[in-house]
């Protein structure tokens, strides 16, 4: 698969790493060039320097190209911008934006744009291991401790 994420902060740069070691074509778009310091040593896709809400700088990432696009950077007014052109002008078919605002990402997945929200991943989560859901809690918390795991160097998952 052929995917760019605009935005090289935590996520997206962990995203790039998950995506590259799994065989996928990255392309990761950030402003600023200190940005990829969140990409896994190993990392053999491309960075990109530029705005990722840019025509030009998305010409040049061939958006076109792209089976999926993650807008993931810390402004919901870019991720929104960026995510609306490389649906509408790209037409990349998989947009995923990253609205922190809950409520907004709401109204812009009602409007057909894929968007989460942190804030709603994070609660939900939370929610379902307080209330004893282990079939959701446990499993994504297994999950993400087997990602830190090995981020980390270590193999065997941490147990809680």
């Amino acid at each position: 698969m052929n995917v760019i994420i605009v935005g090289c902060g935590r996520v997206g740069g962990f995203l790039a790493g998950l995506m590259d070691a799994g065989g996928h074509q990255v392309t990761i778009i950030d402003l600023e060039r200190a940005a990829f310091v969140h990409l896994p040593a190993e990392f053999k896709g491309t960075t990109l320097l530029g705005d990722g809400s840019d025509l030009d700088v998305l010409r040049h990432a061939d958006a076109e190209k792209a089976d999926a696009f993650l807008a993931l950077t810390q402004g919901d007014n870019r991720n929104i911008m960026a995510g609306q052109i490389a649906k509408e002008i790209f037409r990349v078919k998989q947009v995923i934006a990253k609205i922190n605002d809950p409520i907004r990402a709401q109204t812009y997945r009602a409007h057909g744009m894929s968007t989460f929200s942190r804030t709603t991943i994070l609660g939900t989560l939370l929610e379902a291991i307080l209330s004893g859901n282990t079939t959701v809690g446990e499993q994504l918390m297994r999950r993400v401790l087997e990602h830190e795991a090995e981020m980390s160097g270590d193999m065997a998952p941490a147990r809680g």
